[in-house]
């Protein structure tokens, strides 16, 4: 390995916001925050929007679009688009 080109790899404190959940991970994110731990350590922060214990495809809870009201949407939108193609 050459000296001196690879970044600092250390134990990082992730926070998922959405589930307010918080994780330790090995990582070389930059980050000028530090946050205590509930072990007692502070470690550097960061925030994160989405997890895997907040996205909806690891914990099931997928969102269902209602599809009747997509189609009549875009029934009503474009309806008038139908008869004036023909002419």
């Amino acid at each position: 390995m050459k000296p001196d080109i690879h970044p600092a790899y250390r134990t990082v404190l992730f926070h998922d916001t959405a589930a307010d959940v918080y994780f330790l991970i090995g990582s070389t994110v930059e980050t000028d925050r530090t946050q205590q731990h509930s072990d007692g350590q502070s470690y550097p922060y960061v925030a994160l929007d989405v997890s895997s214990a907040s996205h909806p495809v690891y914990t099931g809870q997928q969102r269902k679009t209602t599809v009747e009201g997509r189609v009549a949407g875009f029934n009503k939108r474009f309806a008038g688009f139908a008869g004036k193609a023909g002419k």
